[in-house]
């Protein structure tokens, strides 16, 4: 059902090759049925409902959650001896990118599903996965996630909230506020970080009916309207001492390893909401005429299609890539109660998880809002889905800690394994200059130019880490504009490899591929790419070096990239198009 990735460690493609890894066209019956199941629930029972759902018809998502569950759309990542079906996580990938259009709905289930279900699945005692797994899976019971507070957002472990354990050694005692709740008006269960005794993060599963708990009116939001955000209060809230989950002081081991699933799932979502985005695109552009021709006969337009969709070849090749990653990590961990292993194989795809959130989202927010400027002034109104699209995608920037928070996150890893002596980061950036003063000759193949352009990314990224690194030292940590500038060419290099070393293999596995979408996708993103990542390695190198330095740097720069860039990607973009225009909805 997977590929085993052997050796492969988190983060490595920063700085080593990565060719072995999942891709969707290793996809098996079992995966695509799944992916049908899901699909067809959102066809039949979610659209059909999206006027009643987005006017906040809880009654209604409760209904659809239950149908949901004896679908089996709800257990896919609860273990069958818990009444779920203990899939691997490529289906939880198909899943959350199937439903990933559902507006409302889809970010309610995908809340459920994953990290107000999964801390109970990998942290909780046999009694709590007994007591709550078989409910959460069938829709009896709905989950929430309360992490936020009013004052602890992105930086959650100064969370207020306290937990203190009753006289009588039978309850604890919740008391303070977590804002933002998703599913909170019709939620059964809440994950909910408190510090015991003010101090020790801990987690609890409270139940809607623990004396104590009570919600906030709903919020009016912008956009995802059919899901429920609340604030959650607890004053002298009742918790049963059973129902602490995991460990006294470890709530951090939960809660941030569950966000890093948390950041997967909603890449997925984002991926498959941005391939609905393009379809709709896609036909009102063919149906629209201005001018006496369809709107999709204008280059500009076919362009813009084009855009659209390398970013989303590029997203579901990270995508699945990741998936393959995660699915090696835990795959075999369901029965585990090994809490120490469970927590450090979950953090062990943190920044692939972190790339996965900010490449996704962007990705949709850049489809809506090109679908949306296709469609006009319509797309501005109601009537046309794409205007809901636009409100719903903008969330995803925020949710599972913002995108800031997590582009910080990416190079930040890698910079604290060179500052344990754990990787050689000098003598991976000497290697690279090295690598660079003698250029190896781009190869025949129909993607050896792209193969090289990859590698030359990986060695920029480790040119500029290592001048910045030697610039700063310790205080790079604090130079933020720089490491966001150095995700950025990370998040690059992650998916345009991924992209790339997926159609190579395609190639291999399928001659007509030759000719095919995916070696046009390739070619074009690699282009686009290579400007990217120049423009983000100037930056870097305009803040981290001196005058005398500068001039080297850049030269060095716009050598290695300038010469891997090839002549002819408009006429490459328009094919693209003219294919997507002929299907009606994306394709690869």
């Amino acid at each position: 059902m997977k590929t085993k990735i052997s050796g492969y460690k988190g983060a490595a493609f920063l700085y080593q090759p990565s060719e072995s890894f999942f891709i969707p066209e290793d996809f098996t019956d079992e995966h695509q049925l799944i992916a049908k199941t899901a699909k067809r629930f959102l066809e039949k029972e979610v659209r059909p409902n999206n006027e009643e759902i987005e006017m906040q018809n809880f009654g209604l998502v409760r209904e659809l959650f239950e149908k949901a569950g004896e679908l089996g759309l709800l257990g896919h990542s609860i273990p069958e001896a818990y009444g779920g079906l203990g899939l691997d996580k490529i289906s939880k990938g198909l899943v959350g990118e199937s439903l990933g259009s559902a507006g409302g709905y889809g970010v309610a289930h995908s809340n459920h599903t994953c990290i107000a279900t999964l801390p109970i699945t990998y942290f909780g005692t046999q009694q709590q996965k007994e007591k709550y797994l078989p409910k959460l899976a069938t829709g009896e019971f709905i989950g929430a996630y309360c992490l936020t507070e009013p004052g602890a957002g992105s930086d959650a472990l100064s969370a207020k909230t306290t937990a203190k354990l009753n006289g009588a050694g039978t309850h604890y005692i919740l008391n303070g506020t977590k804002m933002f709740i998703t599913n909170a008006a019709f939620s059964d269960t809440f994950i909910v970080y408190a510090k015991v005794n003010g101090s020790d993060f801990t987690a609890f599963i409270v139940e809607k009916d623990h004396p104590g708990l009570s919600l906030g009116p709903e919020e009016q939001k912008m956009g995802i309207k059919g899901s429920s955000t609340r604030v959650v209060i607890f004053e002298d809230c009742e918790v049963p001492v059973e129902n602490l989950l995991g460990e006294i002081g470890k709530g951090h081991v939960i809660a941030l390893n569950v966000l890093n699933l948390g950041r997967f799932n909603l890449g997925s979502a984002c991926m498959g909401a941005a391939k609905y985005g393009l379809e709709l695109a896609l036909k009102y552009t063919s149906e629209r005429r201005q001018f006496g021709k369809a709107i999709a006969d204008f280059t500009a337009t076919q362009e813009k299609l084009a855009n659209m969709a390398l970013r989303i070849y590029a997203s579901e090749s990270l995508q699945y890539r990741t998936a393959g990653y995660l699915e090696d990590a835990l795959g075999g961990l369901y029965e585990s109660e090994d809490y120490g292993v469970i927590a450090k194989q979950l953090m062990e795809y943190a920044v692939e998880c972190a790339v996965c959130k900010v490449h996704g989202s962007e990705t949709l927010d850049f489809v809506v809002d090109e679908a949306l400027q296709l469609h006009g002034g319509y797309g501005y109104i109601k009537e046309y889905k794409v205007e809901q699209m636009y409100r719903d995608s903008r969330i995803n920037r925020i949710f599972e800690g913002t995108n800031e928070v997590n582009r910080l996150l990416i190079p930040g890893n890698l910079l604290k394994q060179a500052a344990k002596g754990k990787l050689p980061l000098p003598e991976l950036t000497a290697a690279a200059i090295e690598e660079m003063k003698s250029p190896v000759p781009i190869g025949e193949a129909p993607i050896s130019r792209e193969i090289e352009a990859v590698k030359a990314i990986r060695r920029i990224f480790l040119l500029c880490t290592g001048v910045a690194y030697e610039t700063y030292g310790s205080a790079l940590s604090e130079e933020q504009e720089v490491l966001m500038a150095l995700a950025d060419i990370a998040i690059a290099l992650y998916a345009l490899e991924s992209t790339v070393m997926r159609t190579a293999k395609a190639i291999e596995t399928d001659k007509q591929e030759q000719l095919g979408q995916k070696i046009f996708l390739a070619r074009a993103l690699t282009g686009d790419t290579l400007l990217e990542v120049e423009m983000a390695a100037r930056k870097i190198m305009q803040a981290a070096t001196s005058e005398n330095q500068l001039a080297r740097y850049t030269a060095i720069v716009t050598g290695e990239l300038s010469r891997l860039q090839q002549g002819g990607i408009g006429k490459v973009k328009r094919q693209i198009a003219k294919n997507l225009l002929g299907a009606e909805h994306y394709i690869c």
